[in-house]
């Protein structure tokens, strides 16, 4: 039974126009029939080969059609259990042609969440001539020092020249995690902000994008069409000009000599 459901979720999964409704219910059936063959196995019970086959390859289409279907927490999911595919089972099984398509994706899965931490930790289980060569693993490597260099600019303009098309969901999300980077910046670096100069900054392009980023970040616009980030009425008081204290210590020194 697994291996027939498996057979009809490979041809339509294949197939040019996917019916996502239906692959979704025979991945439901799959992960169901598959608890009758070892489909995670531990160190005491063993797995033909052909019943890893086809336990990884239904995961990686899970991971996938989770992408298409924007379902973060399954995608999630199911890379965790393909991990063990990966890794743990590597000297069972052939790689999969999919394998580092997959983990780039992960990668930038953890990129787009912020999980830095976790990205870096993902990072050092690959040799270092895949994180330098593969196209897969390049491309969220090279994301990752943008994001951390703060070169936000270089990272929008990577959107539409991605490895495969799955990428595209996890690079919008990351897109709107630099815009919360960005706008948590001009807060910091503008009292205002023109509703223009806040587009080229968000490489936002109307107006109405730009209000409702900044409706979600809880900016105020005001009528002069600028965004206002600090009450001047809570500025600190200027300090006192440098030539006026030394002019003031002279006089102190002045008084104190009359005095002796």
């Amino acid at each position: 039974m697994p291996y027939q459901l498996h057979k009809e979720l490979k041809e339509e999964w294949q197939k040019p126009t996917k019916n996502l409704k239906k692959i979704g219910n025979l991945l439901d059936q799959l992960k169901l029939a598959l608890t009758k063959l070892v489909f995670l196995p531990t160190g005491t019970v063993t797995a033909s080969q052909n019943e890893l086959l086809v336990a990884r390859d239904t995961l990686e289409i899970g991971a996938e059609y989770s992408v298409a279907v924007k379902d973060v927490v399954a995608f999630e999911r199911y890379m965790s259990q393909l991990k063990c595919y990966y890794y743990d089972y590597k000297n069972l099984i052939a790689d999969s042609p999919n394998k580092y398509q997959l983990l780039g994706l992960n990668l930038l899965f953890l990129l787009s969440q912020n999980r830095v931490a976790e990205f870096h930790t993902e990072l050092e289980l690959l040799p270092a001539d895949i994180i330098h060569s593969n196209k897969f693993i390049r491309t969220s490597v090279v994301l990752e020092q943008y994001f951390m260099e703060g070169c936000y600019n270089k990272i929008f303009q990577t959107k539409g020249n991605v490895p495969a098309e799955s990428y595209n969901f996890f690079m919008d999300i990351l897109l709107e995690t630099v815009r919360d980077e960005i706008g948590s910046c001009l807060e910091q670096a503008y009292e205002k902000i023109s509703l223009n100069e806040a587009s080229k900054k968000l490489n936002l392009k109307t107006k109405e994008q730009v209000k409702g980023f900044g409706t979600k970040k809880g900016w105020t616009l005001g009528p002069d069409s600028f965004y206002h980030f600090a009450n001047e009425a809570l500025k600190p008081k200027e300090p006192i000009p440098s030539v006026e204290l030394a002019e003031q210590a002279i006089i102190y020194a002045k008084e104190l000599e009359m005095i002796v």
